[in-house]
């Protein structure tokens, strides 16, 4: 039986899944996953939102019996689609191999780091000891380590860091925990697996061999299929590249302190040299400035130098501490050649002025946050390198998302991971978008760029609120957007208003859905893989079309590779990036058959502009108003509850 066959009205999956109804898109995208795997090619497939791509490829790839890897966008889907995707697929079909899930290894448990904290916990905060109890008594029984399973604490909790290990941080097979070591079994697990199933920053970790974590599954595998693909050129540059932060500083200040006091106490000048790396790595921050940025290494502030200069001096006044120290002890050893490492990094960073000789292909630049920093080397492009792994797997490549074509063509997606030679399918949502969605472009907006579009934006909403009764998502392009829209709705709105920053994503999504009239204001990771499903989300508002900041240092060398090439710099990248992230906004509306909203798009460019035409034709096909009237209409015949 085929695989499609087994997608149909009478297969097994019928059976299996509740509400079950077949999908002609979801049989094409299974059959074209099909193909690609018996002839070892490879596929790059959109899949529009309701087409049911995850039971469309796991069919394919478990009747193959081929070893694959499945890889996805974050940890969260990768949980999804393990715990709760691939069973159903598993006994519809009767798939009887063995299956495992593998992340990084921040995310086990690490008895050794775990012994470690417990014994310095007198030096933690009052808040990361409650989380320490918590972790300590999960730690007796858990078994299979993976930290997802402690709901008590806190993803973002300063604990996990400290009993969870990094590739710097790890002893490897000098660890005396290692016969009960978690981050092993997983691997174990995953060798021993005819499918894994992991994260796209897992698998390039180890395309990049950066250790991350899976031996010998990589080399072995016969299939891949990436899942959420549009991320992948992105993450590919991070891991394709090099980076020195303020977070492996300060771990390894940390570290070297903890098993100072515990194989070399009498060894003071340890702990001298670890806090004062610590203090000038903070140093460091503050000579970047207060602000939150994103630039070109040579455009860093004077200061940077010398704050970077007394950064390796410190390092190396501990490096040769740890060399004496590392005999007596394997952690002190490891902290030595951590700090070697870390020495060799900081080097490529010398002399803020001046670009490294032979990497015009690699762009130096920094990024700041509150209270860190990481400087980063990324290649400019990663066609080539993507492109090399690919052939050398010698295996089938699925890659498919919801939005990956723009205005029809894959040409954008393509050329940044070089397949040339890629199977292409394009699969519209089923959603009956000609008559539950409506777009509605507000007229008489200011340009993007005005000081009073924010407040332009806010004062739409507050039009269509009382119409759409709250259930609104307003999605901003930058925080400064996301202040001052939150501003101007929170007294104005007779509905919760949440906000983010105000709470944990996850707490903001659960709170939108039981409200089942609020407003949820949110930029960045609210712009995808948001699923609320039914009448508590029934407008979406977003205030610009989502062009990249222009001041972006890893953009800007794109653009002038491109500009090299004799290409267009706008028509061949911004364009395109743009209309993808526009997509994945959009995606947020409709997510079921029989889900009914507004789109609202606060951006006169889309009729202003020529390339408003791009991005027109790059979305579901749905009626366009620049009526207000008419979205009262929409919202007054929506039968969904008040």
């Amino acid at each position: 039986m085929k695989a499609a066959q087994l997608l149909a009205r009478d297969g097994p999956l019928a059976d299996c899944l509740p509400g079950f109804a077949p999908r002609d898109v979801q049989q094409k995208l299974s059959s074209a996953v099909e193909e690609t795997l018996e002839e070892r090619a490879i596929l790059v497939a959109e899949a529009g939102t309701g087409v049911g791509k995850t039971i469309a490829y796991l069919t394919p790839v478990l009747r193959s019996g081929l070893r694959t890897v499945i890889s996805t966008a974050t940890r969260h889907l990768q949980d999804q689609l393990f715990h709760r995707d691939l069973p159903v697929v598993r006994r519809a079909i009767g798939y009887g191999e063995p299956v495992a899930l593998l992340k990084g290894r921040a995310n086990y448990l690490c008895h050794y780091r775990l012994a470690q904290t417990s014994a310095a916990r007198a030096r933690l905060p009052l808040t990361q000891l409650r989380d320490l109890e918590i972790v300590e008594a999960w730690s007796a029984h858990t078994g299979d380590g993976d930290v997802a399973g402690v709901g008590e604490v806190a993803e973002d909790s300063g604990i996990w860091p400290r009993v969870t290990s990094t590739v710097e941080n790890c002893l490897g097979a000098e660890c005396p925990h290692l016969s009960g070591c978690h981050v092993l079994e997983a691997r174990r697990r995953a060798q021993a697996a005819r499918v894994v199933v992991v994260n796209h920053h897992l698998l390039f970790a180890d395309l990049a061999l950066k250790e991350e974590g899976f031996g010998e599954v990589l080399p072995s595998a016969e299939a891949f299929v990436l899942d959420e693909a549009h991320q992948l050129p992105d993450i590919a540059g991070n891991f394709f590249g090099r980076q020195l932060s303020s977070r492996q500083l300060l771990g390894l200040s940390q570290d070297a302190i903890a098993e100072h006091l515990r194989d070399a106490a009498d060894a003071r000048a340890i702990r001298e040299h670890a806090e004062a790396l610590a203090k000038r790595t903070r140093d460091l921050r503050l000579a970047f400035g207060e602000d939150r940025q994103r630039a070109p290494w040579q455009s860093a502030p004077p200061a940077v130098d010398e704050a970077l200069e007394e950064v390796r001096e410190s390092l190396q006044a501990l490096a040769a501490e740890l060399e004496v120290a590392a005999p007596r002890g394997k952690g002190l050893e490891h902290c030595y050649r951590r700090a070697r490492a870390l020495l060799g990094e900081i080097a490529s960073f010398a002399g803020p002025g001046e670009e490294a000789a032979g990497e015009d292909d690699t762009i130096r630049w920094f990024e700041t946050y509150a209270r860190g920093f990481a400087l980063r080397a990324t290649p400019v492009d990663v066609a080539g390198l993507f492109r090399t792994f690919v052939e050398h797997a010698q295996a089938a490549w699925v890659m498919t998302s919801a939005t990956l074509a723009v205005d029809g063509s894959f040409r954008h997606f393509r050329q940044r991971l070089g397949l040339d030679d890629a199977r292409e399918l394009l699969l519209d949502s089923p959603f009956d978008y000609a008559n539950n969605a409506l777009l509605y472009l507000p007229p008489e907006l200011p340009e993007p760029n005005s000081r009073e579009h924010s407040a332009a934006v806010a004062s739409t909403a507050l039009a269509i609120l009382p119409h759409s009764r709250g259930r609104m998502f307003v999605l901003v392009t930058s925080l400064r957007a996301l202040s001052q829209v939150a501003t101007q709705l929170r007294p104005a709105v007779p509905y919760p208003v949440l906000v983010q920053g105000d709470a944990p994503k996850a707490e903001l999504l659960e709170r939108f859905r039981e409200a089942g009239d609020a407003v949820l204001i949110g930029t960045n990771s609210f712009w995808e893989g948001v699923d609320v499903r039914g009448p508590a989300l029934s407008c979406v508002i977003i205030d610009k079309l989502p062009f990249a900041a222009i001041g972006d240092p890893v953009l800007q060398s794109r653009l002038e590779v491109l500009r090299r090439q004799g290409l267009d710099p706008f028509r061949d990248y911004q364009l395109p990036q743009a209309v993808i992230t526009l997509k994945q906004g959009v995606g947020r509306l409709i997510r079921d058959a029989a889900d009914r909203g507004v789109l609202v798009i606060c951006d006169p460019r889309l009729t202003s502009r020529g390339y408003g035409r791009t991005f027109i034709a790059s979305l579901p096909p749905m009626p366009i108003t620049r009526e207000i009237g008419d979205v009262e209409a929409f919202f007054d015949a929506d039968a969904g509850p008040a």
